[in-house]
């Protein structure tokens, strides 16, 4: 099984769910945008990784237009070189326009965590050697204003069945990347791959940032051991992550045992 067979597994599935108000409309970056996010997987998705970064979902202006998690088009386009023509989803918002490597608009989170890997690794080349960047929900939500819904806010009754995909989904990622350490972009993710991965949620720590806790997860040719932990969100909405996301996040990751001491030449 590859990421790309994985994506399009669960791109079906979750295709076919249906959302009452006040979602009124619900993008598939995995399918309309598939050959970009498809080159993404290929390009970039080689095994095996040291660390999985797994956001929430995408954004309206980031992987909704990419295909790419955290996807901000400027760095998606000329910084790991995605260059695949995106489509357009069933239904539109009008507010929200699906405009490809030609959206003008940034998306702050994007912008902050894939500079962030340029700016500590250099290459894409050095950053993907050891982590790889994820969705654990590929779907967008949107109300009739335009404005974000996000996933957690679903009714138990719609959460429920679109849960239980991307769990399988992650599962499938987590076997076939092989990371030891999933770090969740923000709590939502956090707890659901501890979920997912069948771990227990450790306390938090100094920093906030909850303490990775070991588990086994296994396959049919997979057999080891993860853990899981917490960084910071680089939502624009987080009056920490205005103050020096960069930094905060690399806290994070230290006190998951990161190890930053071998910087790109």
């Amino acid at each position: 099984m590859t990421l790309v067979h994985i994506s399009r597994r669960l791109a079906e599935a979750v295709d076919g769910l249906s959302f009452d108000e006040p979602v009124t409309h619900v993008y598939n970056p995995l399918i309309y945008a598939a050959a970009a996010h498809e080159q993404y997987l290929e390009r970039w998705g080689h095994r095996p990784k040291e660390v999985v970064f797994l956001g929430m979902n995408p954004g309206p202006w980031g992987m909704a237009q990419t295909g790419v998690p955290f996807g901000e088009v400027g760095h998606v386009r000329d910084w790991l070189g995605i260059d695949a023509p995106v489509g357009k989803p069933g239904e539109e918002h009008p507010k929200r326009p699906v405009q490809g490597l030609a959206c003008t608009r940034s998306e702050v989170s994007g912008r902050r965590l894939w500079g962030w890997a340029k700016q500590r690794f250099g290459t894409p080349e050095r950053f993907f050697e050891r982590f790889f960047v994820a969705n654990y929900c590929p779907l967008v939500f949107m109300e009739a204003s335009g404005r974000n819904f996000t996933p957690d806010k679903l009714r138990s009754v719609e959460r429920a069945p679109l849960i239980e995909h991307c769990d399988e989904a992650l599962r499938e990622l987590i076997g076939f990347l092989r990371p030891t350490l999933v770090v969740g972009v923000g709590t939502f993710a956090e707890r659901r791959a501890t979920a997912a991965l069948g771990l227990a949620r450790g306390d938090a720590g100094g920093t906030g940032c909850p303490r990775a806790r070991a588990a086994e997860v296994g396959g049919t040719s997979l057999r080891t051991s993860l853990r899981v932990g917490r960084m910071l969100h680089p939502s624009p909405a987080s009056p920490a992550a205005n103050r020096g996301w960069a930094e905060a996040a690399e806290r994070d990751l230290r006190s998951l045992g990161v190890d930053f001491s071998h910087r790109p030449h």
